[in-house]
């Protein structure tokens, strides 16, 4: 059998489901998903397989108007993205409808050559008569190849979004072998972990002001692993906050943590975090690099 292997660039608005679409079509998780708008930071790698198919899916930072450095970096890894991309993929928050942030991307995209295909997700909490509404906007403003309603949080329309996905890959050999379903190394995987445990749980009381380094990755003889990661944040009201009443907050976040990377690395973590404050992290060309932005002026 011939063998097909092409690249997807996940495309949207902050919320839109992407990450959590992407961990769907791979099968497991590569990306941390929360309630929290832009989560996703940089841009990251998922291989699905269908058949014969291997899917390389991008999985980019939500595209917004940004406000400061940090925010440029993150949008120039979303558009950085799209580069060489076989289909762009944009997906819309069927819930949320198509506010401001949602047609500037359709503009965008309008006239790039790649084949584009319309996701609209979350149809399972979505008011049904607005979906038509909105698909027939969004095609008008951008032409789709075509158009899918899906919800990646259930399942519902994967399938079919998948097995389209892998016709449009071009003919050509598989970038991965069968058993890797992510391009990040386990060292950056680990930050990731703990960082969505810090959106889950932390959710209103810290904002974007915090970011997480792996500052030690090391195997034991035993076949277990050690990690020592910094949680930098900008205040000392903030670390008081990570930390909780008498470090309640910051065992629970480790705890979680450890919990997922053993199950994601295979084998026992051992796992240590330490919170430092750092003011103006955002503004360090070494957090850039370690987080995996590239840094813009």
């Amino acid at each position: 059998m011939t063998q097909h292997c092409g690249l997807v660039a996940v495309l949207g608005a902050p919320n839109a489901g992407k990450s959590t679409l992407v961990n769907a079509l791979v099968g497991q998780k590569v990306a941390i998903v929360s309630p929290k708008a832009q989560t996703t930071r940089t841009r990251l790698l998922g291989v699905a397989i269908e058949g014969e198919t291997q899917i390389l899916l991008v999985d980019t930072p939500g595209i917004f108007e940004p406000q400061r450095r940090f925010d440029r970096a993150m949008v120039a890894a979303a558009w950085g993205g799209t580069e060489g991309a076989d289909v762009t993929a944009l997906v819309v928050d069927a819930k949320g409808g198509l506010g401001p942030k949602v047609m500037p991307i359709v503009e965008s995209i309008a006239g790039r050559p790649e084949r584009k295909f319309l996701i609209l997700n979350k149809v399972d909490i979505a008011d049904k008569a607005r979906l038509l509404v909105h698909a027939e906007k969004l095609n008008a403003a951008a032409h789709f190849d075509e158009t899918f309603f899906v919800s990646a949080s259930t399942g519902d329309g994967l399938a079919e979004l998948k097995k389209a996905l892998s016709y449009a890959m071009p003919e050509g050999p598989w970038h991965f072998p069968e058993d890797q379903v992510s391009d990040a190394t386990e060292r950056a995987l680990a930050a990731e972990v703990t960082r969505e445990q810090l959106y889950l749980q932390l959710h209103a009381e810290l904002p974007y002001a915090s970011a997480v380094e792996t500052e030690a990755f090391t195997e034991r003889e035993d076949g277990s692993v050690e990690i020592r990661q910094q949680i930098l944040v900008e205040r000392p009201t903030q670390r008081a906050i990570v930390l909780g009443k008498g470090g309640s907050r910051i065992k629970e976040i480790g705890a979680r943590a450890r919990a997922q990377l053993n199950e994601l690395l295979d084998r026992p973590v051992h796992l240590y975090l330490h919170v430092k404050v750092k003011p103006g992290w955002d503004e360090d060309r070494e957090v850039y690099r370690d987080i995996g932005l590239d840094w813009v002026d």
